[in-house]
């Protein structure tokens, strides 16, 4: 592939503003949890397991090498690597796309990911800080990768996430079972008995973790750069001609070879919090590790109880947010928010909350998600829900929902093959939650929702101007005359009845004219 860049100098580039070290350091005490004891490697797991912090050690395994784990485990923190609120992340990504990318071509000798070369038996992957990270793995896992390959088809980029299991100093297997444009790639190369090439980076920057996550129609090396904001230095690989982000902690450099699904790997916990079963998979072979003098080991948190916590569940939120907007700008003239809840993994359920400008518009919204995206539930609410409350959408869910009329189901559709209530089936059945009011009742007063009283000032000399003006309500009449008690406007009232007054369907009090 031709990448095109600019003749813009490693000179003139920041090669430490995009750094997952950087990035690290900036965290705040209540986001990043610094261990400086000594840690085994068989203790990590237990430390980032149900962490609602990043967690950095500063002394792993017996060579005392520096790791870290959990850096997007949490969406504030994914959030501050884009520089938005938490609420605004999908939506600073979606103008982020539309930026126009840069890449800019660094030597070995200017790229800071190749400060260390190491080939031959010198590129040892016993020698990094890999850790078992959970109980019924089938060996320690590289779980924080990024894998680059060029399409051979057209040349592009196509950018992954997928883990490592090790096999040997210069061998692991890797998971392609998953329908991927890398699976595809790498079924051609061995059909037709060749080997395929593949650089992992471990150690990088959250938006270029979020990137990897994506799936757009773009050159996904291109995709970095546009998210970053910013030009996006690359290098070429020392033992191919994959290009790989000159910022990054370290690559490790191979290739898949050419005898196809021949080996098992596995078992290991998922990202739904389950275990995925032993596959027969490619073995990735290593021909080179290249990194920073200094490089931070980066590790990923997948599983357990609390998918809140983890990196994947939030990751993959964030990837089914921004799909779902761009569902919604199809079919919704006024879409408010969108929410994936990362408790359930970040792609089992769905909320968003539109303004419906025309009868049915909320029902169209929801037949449109469930057939747009994998989620498996979907709820739609009206704007006055917050999507992000939990104890909101369940009040919503409690008193805006009939099961009869306001449930739709979809049977027989695919469904994640990693969704244990499917009992090994490869369809399920997806539900959409309809939680808006009828837009005919968009003007009872009944169904506003009761908050406490306010009082903007006095706007009316006496009790009686405020009733001769119209009907009004306690709240209004205690405003209207600044009363700050209520109790004496109880009393004028009782002295008006006898002058015929009345209360209207709404409650409010009314002079007769």
């Amino acid at each position: 592939m031709t990448v095109n860049t600019t003749t813009q100098s490693a000179a003139a580039l920041d090669l430490d503003r995009f750094r997952l070290r950087n990035f690290v350091e900036s965290l705040s005490a209540d986001e990043l949890d610094i261990r400086e004891e000594k840690v085994d490697l068989a203790d990590v797991a237990a430390i980032l397991q149900n962490n609602p912090k990043a967690v950095w050690f500063k002394n792993a395994g017996p060579e005392g090498q520096q790791l870290v784990g959990n850096v997007v485990g949490s969406r504030s923190r994914l959030a501050k690597a884009f520089g938005v609120p938490a609420g605004e992340v999908a939506l600073e990504m979606r103008r982020r796309l539309s930026l126009k990318p840069e890449l800019v071509k660094l030597s070995g000798g200017e790229a800071p990911v190749q400060q260390v070369v190491l080939t031959g038996a010198d590129a040892d992957l016993l020698k990094l800080p890999v850790h078992v990270q959970h109980a019924l793995d089938g060996a320690p896992y590289i779980s924080a990768t990024i894998d680059y390959t060029i399409d051979p088809k057209d040349g592009r980029y196509n950018c992954g996430m997928r883990r490592l299991m090790l096999r040997g100093p210069q061998e692991a297997g890797v998971d392609l079972i998953a329908p991927s444009d890398l699976r595809v790639m790498y079924m051609a190369a061995s059909g037709r008995g060749e080997r395929l090439n593949v650089a992992y980076v471990v150690g990088c920057h959250p938006i270029d973790m979020v990137s990897a996550t994506m799936k757009e129609p773009v050159d996904e090396l291109e995709l970095i750069s546009s998210l970053r904001g910013a030009p996006l230095p690359v290098v070429k690989c020392v033992t191919s001609d994959i290009m790989v982000p000159a910022d990054a902690e370290m690559v490790i450099e191979g290739y898949f070879d050419e005898r196809g699904y021949v080996e098992k790997e596995g078992p290991y916990g998922e990202y739904l919090g389950y275990y995925g079963v032993v596959k027969t998979n490619p073995v990735f072979h290593v021909t080179a590790i290249t990194h920073r003098k200094d490089a931070l080991f980066q590790t990923a948190t997948i599983s357990g109880n609390r998918m809140d916590f983890t990196d994947t569940s939030n990751l993959e939120a964030l990837r089914m947010e921004m799909n779902v907007w761009k569902t919604l700008g199809d079919v919704v003239r006024q879409p408010v928010a969108v929410y994936a809840p990362v408790a359930a993994g970040g792609s089992m359920s769905m909320r968003f909350s539109i303004r419906q400008t025309y009868p049915g518009e909320a029902r169209s919204a929801l037949y449109a998600v469930l057939g747009a995206v994998g989620v498996k539930n979907v709820f739609v609410v009206d704007p006055d829900i917050d999507i992000f409350d939990d104890s909101q959408m369940e009040w919503a869910f409690g008193t805006r929902f009939q099961a009869d009329r306001d449930l739709v189901i979809a049977t027989g559709v695919r469904l994640s093959p990693l969704d244990p209530s499917l009992h090994g089936s490869r369809s399920g059945a997806k539900a959409g939650y309809d939680l808006t009011w009828p837009m005919q009742h968009a003007q009872n007063w009944e169904l506003v929702t009761p908050q406490a009283p306010s009082y903007p000032g006095k706007r009316f000399p006496s009790l009686e101007a405020a009733l001769k003006d119209g009907a009004k309500h306690f709240e209004e009449l205690m405003a209207a005359v600044g009363s700050r008690d209520g109790r004496e406007v109880v009393r004028e009232l009782d002295t008006f009845r006898s002058r015929g007054l009345e209360r209207d369907e709404r409650g409010r009090y009314y002079l007769p004219l």
